[in-house]
């Protein structure tokens, strides 16, 4: 009975599957090619709706009638990153995700603070995630086989909001400024934010770089540097 969304069928390799458990299936494609084809196989389905868009500015919070979408796709590695954002942007509506990627894109989605894959993708994805890499998929699994490993990560957005952040704009100013460039100190790359009386009030060491800062501490200091601008 869930009500799922699929982000590029393609040629509907596993919309077919999808379907035969019985579930209520949007999908969305943006090839006019592809969505003939669909169309052709499997417009006959009542549970099936076919939306020929693009899913990066799809609105899917729309799609939602009482029940929470379980989103999955196989995203291409040019607009994983954008088309995540703009799924956080909608997260209340969303049970979950489970979506293909790159296996590098996954490493840096459920990344740790002191590691070289934590940066910016880490933090806005675990502000509103919980991330679960389930697991790799071989090159030999596809054709064409392509050149990198990909991998299966379940996004499950957090029902309450788990940080408490003042001015999200701000948050997010400072985490991309953060890690504008990475092997310099805090202190250096938000010289135009913040000074070094903001980072002691905060409690964070301005010599530190930015890979070594815990969400728990950005958001200390977007919380210190909002108090002190109102």
């Amino acid at each position: 009975d869930d009500h799922v969304v699929e982000i590029g069928p393609g040629q509907g390799a596993i919309t077919q599957p999808l379907l035969d458990t019985h579930c209520q299936l949007d999908v969305v494609e943006l090839d006019r090619d592809l969505v003939e084809r669909l169309n052709t196989q499997f417009s006959h389905i009542d549970r099936f709706t076919l939306h020929s868009a693009d899913a990066l500015t799809f609105n899917f919070a729309a799609l939602e009638h009482g029940q929470a979408l379980r989103v999955i796709g196989n995203l291409p590695y040019n607009i994983s990153t954008p088309l995540l954002f703009h799924l956080l942007s909608q997260a209340p509506h969303i049970q979950d995700m489970h979506f293909m990627l790159q296996k590098e894109i996954v490493d840096r989605l459920q990344a740790q603070p002191g590691s070289k894959q934590f940066g910016r993708l880490s933090i806005m994805i675990q502000l509103y995630c919980h991330v679960e890499a389930l697991f790799d998929v071989d090159p030999e699994c596809f054709h064409p086989r392509p050149k990198v490993m990909s991998s299966i990560v379940r996004l499950t957005p957090y029902a309450q909001q788990k940080y408490h952040i003042d001015d999200l704009v701000l948050f997010e100013t400072i985490v991309k400024a953060a890690f504008s460039q990475r092997r310099k100190t805090i202190r250096n790359t938000l010289k135009n934010i913040c000074d070094d009386l903001t980072f002691e009030a905060a409690q964070i060491d301005p010599n530190s770089r930015a890979e070594a800062l815990s969400i728990d501490d950005f958001v200390r200091l977007s919380n210190q540097l909002s108090k002190q601008k109102s």
